[in-house]
């Protein structure tokens, strides 16, 4: 697989499903990549790329930065309040708040610097315990709130459970996003990104399909 072939998957898929082409971008998930790898999409045009750590992102993306222009990062990984004023800095958009302590560190960094980045808030929509994310029962409440603090929330985020059908779970972050008045979704990954697409998928993050298998 590699990017011109997604590129052909995503087109392909939201020709079926009635999905206007520019409504769904790609993440290319480069997380311990090599940066050969990464390198070769950079030169391939491509410049939306995830990072699940901080402080990985902040060891890659600059040389990078300072070669190509127009990279777009989302940081799509877990993230301490301690490493938010780094990410803060460093994302153009966070998919992984998910928890009322965070959002409001964001909050003062927002009114700090008179800016923020895009926000996804995850949702563990399997109530997993193993897995970060607010429970679907409270991501209404949780939605308010972050809005409350005057937070950019743009959308939901989903991992679904690997042994559980993918669709259940798109459709119920829809389903939530719909009754919230928001239009971000980003679900969908290697395997089930053209049905994340056809429920709805703003942003769908791949990685070993881009990339190949993790270094």
């Amino acid at each position: 697989m590699s990017l011109p072939d997604i590129t052909a998957r995503i087109d392909a898929a939201c020709a079926a499903h009635g999905r206007a082409r520019e409504d769904v971008t790609l993440i290319a998930v480069s997380k311990v990549q090599h940066a050969d790898r990464v390198q070769a999409v950079l030169e391939a045009g491509h410049r939306v790329f995830g990072e699940n750590r901080v402080q990985e992102a902040a060891e890659r993306w600059p040389q990078f930065q300072a070669r190509f222009d127009g990279i777009v990062l989302h940081l799509i990984g877990p993230l301490q309040s301690n490493k938010a004023r780094q990410a803060f800095g460093m994302f153009d958009a966070i998919h992984t708040l998910d928890r009322p302590k965070l959002a409001r560190r964001f909050a003062d960094l927002a009114q700090e610097a008179g800016r923020c980045p895009d926000l996804f808030i995850q949702v563990n929509t399997g109530e997993e315990p193993q897995k970060a994310g607010v429970l679907p029962a409270e991501a209404d409440a949780f939605v308010a709130e972050a809005r409350g603090m005057d937070l950019p929330v743009r959308g939901l985020m989903c991992i679904p459970p690997m042994e559980e059908e993918a669709s259940l779970h798109f459709a119920l972050l829809a389903k939530i996003a719909e009754r919230n008045g928001l239009n971000g979704l980003s679900m969908g990954m290697s395997a089930d990104f053209e049905t994340a697409i056809s429920f709805g998928a703003t942003h769908i993050r791949v990685g070993s399909a881009i990339f190949g298998e993790r270094m």
